[in-house]
């Protein structure tokens, strides 16, 4: 059995603001015996605005708040799943920011990097409209961590809502899925219980999925206003914990038995078949 931790941030479009609730939030988990934390997607700078981005963002060998979290991971004995940084990337030519989740050690050093491979590209209607993949370049690679808790498999947000990724991640070895977040409100209310939910059961994996809530602060352009309710759910689709709508840290107890349990009463991760496309050819 071990004790998790999901924090649930509102972040601002100012990084160093953000590191000083991080490690105060951080500190509570830690207080509270969490051995395995966890934060939201773009953790470190929540912006609408490309100009904010491209002031505030830096990039992975000298961003801030990796640095920090690295520090506080070490200084605590405990696994940090940073949810997402917004980075700029390393690649000049493509110009566009990186959205990239860090697994840390006990050790401070980083066990494992995942880059966001879905863009939430959507018009949802009103204010509710993104074009994720103008300012982000996605990622091409599903990632697989081991940890003492069990093996993890990383995505991000929108990755939610394409089950071939963590369907191969649970074939590959994945007891836990992290899917940390920034879920709108509009389809927060709408698919988000149910997709980690069916994520859990129809894998028969933990899904931690922690998230942003909340009106975020804003120095340039709009506001963005998150869902929240950050959730742990079990191999088996019950809801361990449900953070609800404001900042906070909670706590759950999870235990890669269960995963070996759930999947022993419904083996349905080891009945995939192959078939035909639709229109009666082979794929």
């Amino acid at each position: 059995m071990s004790r998790i931790a999901l924090i649930q941030m509102t972040s601002s479009d100012t990084p160093s603001e953000n590191l000083e609730t991080l490690r105060a939030m951080l500190g509570e988990a830690a207080a509270g015996g969490a051995e395995f934390v966890l934060t939201p997607e773009v953790t470190n700078c929540v912006s609408l605005s490309r100009a904010r981005q491209r002031e505030v963002l830096r990039r992975e060998a000298d961003d801030p708040t990796l640095a920090a979290m690295r520090e506080e991971a070490a200084r605590r004995g405990l696994w940090l799943l940073i949810g997402s940084l917004a980075l700029k990337g390393e690649d000049e030519a493509d110009g566009r920011f990186v959205n990239r989740s860090f697994l840390i050690a006990p050790s401070g050093e980083i066990a494992a990097r995942y880059d966001k491979i879905h863009m939430f590209d959507v018009e949802i209607g009103g204010t509710e409209n993104f074009r994720e993949s103008e300012g982000f370049r996605p990622g091409d690679r599903a990632v697989l961590a081991e940890t003492p808790f069990g093996r993890v498999g990383l995505s991000i947000c929108y990755d939610l809502r394409f089950p071939a990724l963590y369907r191969a991640l649970a074939k590959a070895g994945a007891e836990i899925l992290t899917v940390p977040a920034a879920f709108s409100p509009v389809t927060g209310a709408a698919h988000w219980e149910v997709l980690v939910r069916a994520r859990a059961i129809e894998n028969g994996c933990f899904v931690l999925a922690p998230a942003q809530c909340g009106l975020h602060p804003a120095r340039e352009g709009r506001q963005r206003r998150t869902w929240g309710h950050s959730l742990a759910v079990g191999p088996w689709g019950e809801v361990l914990v449900d953070a609800g709508a404001a900042p906070g840290v909670v706590f759950a107890e999870i235990d890669r038995e269960k995963v070996a349990k759930a999947r022993r009463r419904v083996p349905s991760l080891f009945h995939d078949r192959p078939f035909g496309g639709p229109d009666g050819r082979d794929d």
